[in-house]
């Protein structure tokens, strides 16, 4: 279901428009005012910009090989960046109606991202330019070498931008004789959909996100796989007595607090979820079937977890690793060298753990 926006009621709402410095709407934002832009659309995008600048200049660069202190500083500045920018909103009427000049049309993005709209209401610009980016990606897809069409993701839904792992589902072998498996957190169904490609008959997907249920129901209803993949919004696994001979998961990866929804897509608390997952695995896989963890070490090399947690965790939970196959990101940021964490993202492995339960593990339903 879409996202409610946040009622904004300000203490202090100083009406600017065109002739507003960045630096004048700098200073009124860091004394905790919020602005309503008035002026041309684009030019309170073109503001929104330099506040965004203005406000990374604050921040201090970190040198050297960033570790879990300096991490947990850069998160603290993320959440007081996204509230110092969102002090710059806009007034929108039902149905998201904008009376500015040369403004988009809202509607569709906004009611996507937020529901319907029945009344006037105030909103942070950098959530509706956020919205549309969204609904523009939504509409185009993403491309996915291992699938015939793109798959289309809905606001809020964790998008597969980090085509590495994907393929590693691709290419890995598959368990002999695999005629179940489950997709655990499908999020966009996409890697349900790479399993039904390569010809797996009976999947079972689940998360428990309603968002991300009616988002993979589309995609696998355009992919024409509806017949292999059948969806249940569930924590973790299906009901009983369902078993599979394949279960994969790409859970969470960095151990640390969410501070939206869609961010619990990323973090997962003192490994919560990866241990939830992980203690609970073999009761639902059938003799002889594996488990397979898509995970990147990112948050080893920031210092979050100690170095080869993921074997410690999974002999821990009665697993052993079997094979382990790894892939280098391809991703922007691992690029940008201006990006905080690019001493880590430049060294980051995502690996594919391939695990089966040790002796006598498997638990019988």
């Amino acid at each position: 279901m879409p996202t409610p926006l946040p009622p904004i009621t300000p203490k202090h709402l100083y009406p600017i428009a065109d002739d507003c410095t960045a630096d004048k709407a700098y200073q009124w934002i860091n004394q905790g005012a919020h602005l309503l832009w008035s002026g041309d659309y684009h030019n309170g995008i073109q503001l929104l910009s330099a506040l965004k600048r203005r406000t990374d200049k604050k921040r201090k660069q970190q040198s050297g090989p960033i570790n879990a202190e300096a991490f947990h500083r850069y998160r603290m500045f993320q959440s007081q960046k996204a509230s110092l920018l969102n002090r710059l909103l806009i007034k929108v009427g039902p149905e998201y109606a904008l009376d500015l000049k040369r403004a988009p049309d809202l509607r569709g993005a906004c009611e996507a991202a937020f529901g319907e709209l029945s009344n006037e209401t105030l909103i942070p610009l950098r959530m509706v330019q956020g919205a549309l980016s969204a609904y523009a990606w939504q509409n185009k897809g993403v491309h996915i070498p291992a699938l015939p069409e793109p798959i289309h993701v809905r606001y809020g839904v964790f998008s597969p931008v980090r085509g590495e792992y994907l393929n590693l589902i691709q290419t890995a072998k598959l368990p002999a004789n695999t005629q179940c498996a489950f997709d655990i957190g499908t999020g966009s169904g996409v890697i349900a959909a790479i399993l039904a490609q390569r010809g797996v008959p009976e999947i079972i997907a689940t998360d428990t996100s309603e968002d991300a249920i009616l988002c993979a129901a589309e995609n696998f209803a355009r992919l024409k796989l509806q017949h292999a993949i059948r969806l249940v919004q569930a924590d973790l696994f299906p009901p009983q007595p369902a078993l599979a001979d394949l279960i994969v998961c790409n859970p969470p990866w960095i151990p640390a607090r969410p501070t939206s929804p869609i961010e619990a897509a990323v973090y997962d608390p003192g490994n919560e979820m990866l241990e939830r997952f992980l203690s609970q695995v073999t009761q639902h896989l059938n003799p002889n079937g594996q488990v397979w963890l898509v995970m990147s070490n990112l948050a080893e090399l920031i210092q979050l977890r100690p170095p080869n947690f993921i074997p410690y965790l999974a002999e821990k939970h009665g697993l052993r690793v079997i094979e382990r196959l790894d892939t280098k990101p391809g991703h922007a940021k691992s690029k940008n060298t201006n990006d905080p964490l690019y001493e880590a993202r430049a060294r980051e492995v995502t690996s594919l753990w391939k695990l089966i339960p040790s002796a006598g593990a498997t638990a019988k339903l």
